[in-house]
């Protein structure tokens, strides 16, 4: 069982933070913390990365304007990569941005998380993003080793309530965090016109050409599309409408 403890960032934010060790039992993990569950969930995966300086803002809006905003409304937990870094860093800056209370929980391999004022141990290492509120180290020294563990956070952290995964943009590691929310059985709402992996997506499911992985996943009935030009109030709707008793 992993002993929960406090981090300290340089802006002088706080945040708990654990490590689990390979067979532990997740549920006694998070218990620890005293997280409510029986709330809905919101798991967010993808990257930020190759979008022009407009399609970055209009992704940044999401989070701003819609994301946060309904996680703070139905005080969701949110579970996401938890690094310093592309999505998870907006959903962090949009947590304090309106000066969320939700929880707001990174997932991320032991291995290739740097904690603050510790020193670089692996060159594909990434800092903890300061405005997360918890922290779960999983086991794992390459990117993709957390995907199961998120997933399963995200499970029992909703433990029956409505949960949705937002996939926005992302690369190779994306497809497995989307994997790992099909077998959760956790339907995904993925952001056309955010690049990449997402608009691979979204393409399948509009019936044009696409990556045999992105038809694994739309086979599964579990896989919509939303589109990154009808802004922040159409995706605060979709989701809303999922969290909804």
């Amino acid at each position: 069982m992993a002993i929960s403890a406090t981090i300290t960032f340089s802006n002088q934010q706080t945040a708990a933070i654990a490590e689990i060790a390979p067979g532990a039992n997740l549920p006694d993990v998070l218990g620890q913390w005293g997280l409510v569950t029986g709330r809905p969930v919101l798991v967010v995966v993808g990257g930020a990365s190759k979008l022009s300086e407009s399609d970055y803002r209009q992704v940044e809006q999401l989070f701003h304007d819609a994301l946060a905003p309904i996680a703070q409304k139905y005080q969701a937990s949110v579970v996401d990569g938890g690094t310093d870094a592309g999505v998870m860093r907006l959903m962090g800056h949009a947590r304090q941005s309106i000066s969320g209370t939700f929880p707001l929980v990174g997932v991320s391999p032991i291995g290739l998380s740097l904690l603050p004022d510790q020193s670089l141990a692996s060159p594909d290492a990434a800092s903890l993003e300061p405005h997360h509120s918890h922290f779960l180290l999983v086991p794992g020294s390459n990117w993709g080793d957390e995907s199961a563990w998120l997933a399963d956070v995200g499970t029992h952290l909703a433990a029956g309530a409505p949960s949705v995964t937002v996939l926005i943009n992302g690369g190779e590691v994306t497809w497995e965090d989307a994997r790992q929310s099909i077998r959760a059985e956790r339907l995904i709402i993925a952001i056309a016109g955010s690049g990449r992996t997402a608009d691979l997506i979204a393409a399948g499911l509009r019936g044009d050409p696409t990556d045999d992985r992105a038809k694994e996943l739309i086979a599964s009935g579990l896989v919509q599309a939303a589109d990154l030009t009808t802004g922040a109030i159409a995706l605060a709707s979709t989701i809303e409408a999922i969290f909804k008793p």
